[in-house]
Formats: C-alpha cells, sequence, structure tokens
C-alpha cells in the first residue's frame, strides 16, 4: 500500500506558469498514483447466507464475505486531497527553484522561512530600451543609446549597490558589530535580518557582458522578482542609458539548488520520495545551525523518519 510521503522537496517551475498551477499539478500526479496503488485487502465480515438442506428444505449457512462499504466503487479513492504547501514563491514570468513540502513538511517551511537565508538568482538585461513593468515584455516607453557603457562601469555600479546594501544588512539585523555575538554570527555566516526588512542584496557580479546585453549573479533577501526587474532598470539609469529585464531564474532558496530541483517529467511519487529523503539531512542541519535554541520536535520528528528510511 502506498503512503503519502512527508517532508520537503523543490521543483523547476517554468517561466510563464503560475506557482498555484505547479502546486496543483505535482498534487494530481501524486494523487493519481497513490490511488492507483494497491490498497488494503477488503474487510470480510459474517454473514448467513441462504443455502439448500440435504431433505431439499431452504437453510442458512454461515459465510465470510466482504464489506462492500470497502469496495472502491463504493468508497471511491483513498486520498482526495493532500496538504502541499509552497514556499518563497516565484511570479508567472520568473523561473527556477521552488519549494515544496507535504505532511509535517509544511511546518519544515514555516521554520526555514523564519532562518531568512538567502535566495540567489540570475538575472539577464537589455540596455537601451525602457517599459513600463521594466521586463522586456512590457509596453515600451523609451529607447537609448548605449555605445558608451563598458563592464568596468557595470561594476564599478554594481560594487555601489553592494556596499550600500551591505550597510543595510547591518542595520537591519540589530547586532552590534563590536559583541563577541557578533564575532561568533559572522563566523557561522548567520549576519542577517531575523525579522521582516526590505529586500536586501548580500552579493550581486556580473556574469556575462555582451552589449546590449548582461547577465548578473544576484545573492538577495526578502526580494520579490520584480524588485530585481527594478534593480536592472536602475542600474541603466545609472549609466545614463535605460535598460530592461529579459529573465529572471532563481539558481538557490536557501539549501535547495538547481540540482535539487525536479523537473516536471520526474513530479511522480518515487522522484519525490528520493528527493524528500535527499533533501532532509541538509535542512535538519540548517535549522539545527540557524533555529537551534528553539523548539526541536520537528527535529526528533526528522530523525525518526531518516531512520524509517535508512532501515527500509
Amino acid at each position: 500500500m502506498a503512503a503519502v510521503p512527508g517532508g520537503l522537496f523543490a521543483v523547476y517551475k517554468p517561466a510563464g506558469v503560475a506557482w498555484g498551477r505547479v502546486r496543483e499539478a505535482v498534487e494530481t500526479r501524486l494523487l493519481r498514483e497513490l490511488n492507483a496503488a494497491p490498497g488494503r485487502a477488503p474487510r470480510q465480515h459474517v454473514r448467513f447466507l441462504p443455502a439448500p438442506g440435504d431433505d431439499g428444505a431452504a437453510g442458512l449457512v454461515a459465510a465470510r464475505v466482504p464489506v462492500l462499504a470497502d469496495h472502491p466503487l463504493v468508497r471511491g479513492p483513498r486520498f482526495r486531497r493532500l496538504k502541499i504547501g509552497a514556499g518563497h514563491r516565484l511570479d508567472v514570468k520568473a523561473s527556477g527553484v521552488f519549494v515544496l513540502g507535504i505532511g509535517h513538511g509544511n511546518k519544515l517551511l514555516t521554520d526555514l522561512y523564519n532562518c531568512h537565508l538567502t535566495k540567489v538568482y540570475t538575472v539577464g538585461g537589455l540596455f537601451g530600451k525602457a517599459t513600463d513593468d521594466f521586463s522586456d515584455m512590457g509596453k515600451l516607453v523609451e529607447k537609448t543609446t548605449f555605445d558608451h557603457i563598458t563592464r568596468e562601469k557595470l561594476e564599478r555600479i554594481l560594487a555601489v549597490i553592494q556596499g550600500t546594501n551591505h550597510k543595510a544588512l547591518l542595520m537591519h539585523s540589530n547586532i552590534d558589530m563590536k559583541t563577541q555575538e557578533a564575532y561568533e554570527l559572522a563566523v557561522k555566516g548567520l549576519i542577517r535580518p531575523m525579522g521582516k526588512s526590505p529586500p536586501i542584496i548580500t552579493a550581486i557580479r556580473c556574469l556575462q557582458f555582451a552589449l546590449p546585453e548582461f547577465q548578473l549573479e544576484v545573492h538577495c533577501l526578502h526580494e520579490t522578482q520584480q524588485y530585481l526587474r527594478k534593480i536592472v532598470h536602475e542600474i541603466g539609469l545609472e549609466l545614463k542609458s535605460s535598460a530592461v529585464c529579459t529573465q529572471v531564474r532563481r539558481i538557490r532558496d536557501g539549501v535547495f539548488t538547481l540540482d535539487d530541483a525536479l523537473l516536471r517529467t520526474q513530479w511522480n511519487l518515487q522522484s519525490i520520495q528520493n528527493a524528500i529523503w535527499d533533501c532532509q539531512l541538509k535542512v535538519k542541519t540548517e535549522l539545527q545551525k540557524t533555529l537551534g535554541h528553539q523548539d526541536k520536535s520537528h527535529l526528533h520528528k526528522m530523525d525518526v523518519e531518516m531512520a524509517h528510511a535508512a532501515d527500509s
């Protein structure tokens, strides 16, 4: 009998598809496979059935027969809905790593959210145009020249952006940088806002530059994909030109990377169970490092499930 998996896993959300549709597609596929798997045998109960006696007179005989209420056509599908939670959302235009949780994985999603882990994107840009929504699909509002832009000029702007955001990171972390606590957090890489804050870019660099196109790698916290498109627009203005965003692709969400993200052809029960198992240890390690002083009941549940999976 198939069991409902429980835990966290990542899928790859393609551009042009709403995150809710991705979650629904995963749930539909899992429900189909779970309900197609052999179920438990119907319960038996004793009934007295008519039977001819030796003298030809009708009599009753005790017999064990299946309980009709357990028949699949009467009972219907065993699984009608799965509790699948979504991690950090991706808007329709964006693609990349999208984390989902099943069962107790919904609690782990909340815990990972409270860790405020860095997310990494590759962001594509195109100089020479401006649109009303900062993307290359928006309504064109301006055309500009861009021949004066060089990679060195772009990287100087990126350095300014990173420096400004580093100051914001320290300010919103609410930590006295002269204390031993600050030193220990810095060693562990845990200096980050542990509450609400504006979007913060922790690192930004140029990956490719071939006018008019360029590609950036952005490490950030508390961002939206629209915020990243606006950053591309502002970079264009700083370089006395204009720019639109051509792509926003998340390549890492906390401990989950592109290597962990299941493609649509892998959205099946076996692949999802394997993905949950493969990611359990690094999820547990991150939660212990960041939230180790808090309630550990969910971590104990992960230990039990990992031990059970290892024995099976």
